[in-house]
């Protein structure tokens, strides 16, 4: 008598895309928080941080390209492909905004643009990693779609 015993895993290869998509949200993500902290430290205590605070956005913004390109390419949803699209346009509206000098002075909006772009990178990584919990767990999407699953 031979017993098969089958684990429940996802092989397909979006499955995997999904995931290293998600690892790569949450790095970018990361990045961001990093560069939240390290402008405050150079504000409020040595200027020289303000160094690595500009090493990490020319660090990880090629990332937010890649994310985009990705977030095309695999099957995600429409939202998802919303919120990595918008991650290169705030990026490029920080990158305006500190360097074009003019008379309405947009360098105000940088801080503003920074922390939705904190917004946009965090809500990515949630709707990633709840769109990936939903997909592995047939119950929890049953429960999102409003629907009766038998047996509870």
């Amino acid at each position: 008598m031979t017993t098969h015993l089958e684990i429940a895993r996802d092989r397909t290869p979006g499955h995997w895309v999904q995931i290293s998509f998600y690892a790569t949200a949450i790095v970018f993500n990361l990045c961001l928080i990093a560069q939240v902290l390290t402008v405050g430290v150079a504000y409020f205590n040595d200027p020289a941080w303000w160094a690595i605070h500009v090493w990490l956005v020319r660090g990880y913004s090629g990332s937010s390209f890649i994310l985009l390109t990705w977030s095309l390419i695999a099957p995600f949803s429409r939202r998802i492909r919303h919120l990595a699209a918008s991650l290169p346009v705030l990026l490029g509206l920080q990158f305006i905004s500190i360097h074009l000098k003019s008379s309405l002075h947009l360098e105000i909006l940088h801080p503003l643009i920074g922390f939705t772009l904190l917004s946009v990178s965090s809500s990515l990584v949630h709707r990633i990693g709840h769109s990936l919990s939903s997909t592995n767990n047939p119950q929890t999407e049953s429960r999102l779609r409003g629907e009766i699953v038998s047996g509870q």
